[in-house]
């Protein structure tokens, strides 16, 4: 049985919260109290959770951080999807489709970033590669403060096969590249569409690009030749939904 150490605050919380991860223990730290971590201590007695209070040496040794905000839990890893169980989920209010590709991202603070910044903005579902690229482990829980437990998160073997999948169910796939030939103000992202995010150094790797629809860049001024890959896809999220929710 596989089991992690997740931790901090936000993320114990949420996953307690969205109930996706088989609970074992939660870990306390002795000389750290506070009403938030007592309302998750709370949280875990309907469900029986054991609770062990431990020193903080011992507590860092668990975590393997100092930076761990004094709580803990030793939970089952986050459950991924597989593409066909985002393409046939329903949307609960009958609106299109928008979904992430995560592409070539390696640091887990980029991914915990980008997936806090999709569910604020109400995306879909998102779905990352499953090799040579970050997964979804504790950093990336901590990193998406919580977010990751809430997340339709789905993982694929072949990202360039699986934008072929999107296409065929209807979906437009908009690749984000600083050469793109439009800028994401001149997209509509108001129908069943995907945006591919590319990773930190070398962008949106060439096969996943080809398979695009088209690319889009965002604007921008001053010396500095691109965005971080988290900031660029979190103001191509917010344009999309700017559009999708708020445009008349």
């Amino acid at each position: 049985m596989k089991t992690e150490i997740i931790y901090g605050i936000h993320p114990v919380f949420e996953a307690l919260t969205a109930g996706k991860r088989t609970f074992h223990t939660l870990y306390v730290i002795k000389d750290k109290a506070s009403q938030r971590i007592e309302d998750i201590v709370e949280m875990t007695r309907p469900a029986n959770i054991p609770v062990e209070y431990l020193p903080r040496q011992k507590f860092n040794a668990l975590t393997g951080i100092d930076i761990h905000q004094g709580v803990a839990a030793l939970v089952s890893p986050f459950p991924l999807l597989d593409l066909s169980d985002l393409l046939g989920e329903n949307t609960t209010d009958n609106k299109s489709k928008f979904f992430l590709l995560i592409d070539n991202i390696v640091d887990p603070h980029n991914l915990g970033a980008l997936i806090r910044s999709a569910l604020c903005a109400s995306l879909t579902g998102v779905i990352i590669p499953k090799d040579r690229a970050a997964e979804p482990s504790p950093t990336v829980s901590k990193s998406s403060a919580g977010a990751l437990e809430h997340i339709r998160l789905a993982s694929v073997v072949n990202m360039a096969n699986a934008i072929k999948e999107l296409k065929k169910s209807g979906m437009w796939i908009i690749g984000l590249d600083k050469d793109g030939e439009r800028s994401i103000y001149e997209n509509d992202f108001t129908g069943n569409i995907a945006l591919v995010v590319g990773g930190e150094e070398s962008g949106i790797r060439p096969l996943v690009k080809k398979n695009c629809d088209f690319l889009s860049f965002i604007p921008q001024n001053g010396p500095v030749s691109s965005l971080n890959a988290s900031v660029a896809g979190a103001v191509a999220m917010y344009e999309a939904y700017r559009q999708r929710c708020f445009s008349s």
